[in-house]
């Protein structure tokens, strides 16, 4: 797995001068650390992890995302899930895995699934500031993912303001 801390120091758990510091200056969060020794640990059972380029880890309410590079996403999601049902239970968090670099709106499709996006759009206020309005469509279903935490992720994660609301 690749990552912005050593793998010394993620197996070892004692961190040199260099992660220490990158730690200390919120480059890499306690979150993010936890999340990339939970990563290596389970490299040597799931041997595709060896590629996973990880970038950081986010919490908010019971969610944890975590961002991976474009194109990693399948990797987490192979073992018919098992690397990431194995990341829940340790965490006791739900798990999202988001891509790193993509579009914003693919980025709020992952956010949101299983809900589909009807549209977006910016929303220009007076004081200078915007908005993303998104419009979901609701369908069938009985359960929704917690929006709350989904704008939280997506403020933390990318400095995007939600305006989420459902189509009727």
């Amino acid at each position: 797995m690749k990552t912005e801390l050593c793998n010394f120091c993620l197996k070892s758990g004692i961190l040199c001068s260099k992660c220490q510091g990158k730690l200390e200056s919120g480059e890499v969060s306690e979150v993010g650390f936890t999340v990339a020794r939970l990563l290596l640990s389970l490299e040597e059972q799931y041997p595709s992890l060896q590629d996973v380029h990880f970038h950081k880890a986010v919490e908010s309410d019971r969610i944890l995302a975590i961002l991976v590079n474009k194109g990693d996403v399948p990797r987490l999601l192979s073992h018919g899930g098992k690397i990431v049902k194995a990341l829940g239970e340790k965490t006791k968090k739900t798990i999202r895995v988001l891509e790193h670099g993509v579009t914003e709106r693919k980025f709020l499709e992952d956010l949101f699934v299983p809900l589909t996006i009807l549209t977006i759009n910016k929303i220009w206020l007076p004081d200078g500031t915007t908005e993303t309005r998104v419009i979901l469509n609701r369908g069938r279903r009985k359960r929704i993912p917690n929006v709350k935490a989904s704008k939280e992720l997506a403020e933390k994660l990318r400095g995007m303001t939600l305006r989420v609301e459902f189509a009727q």
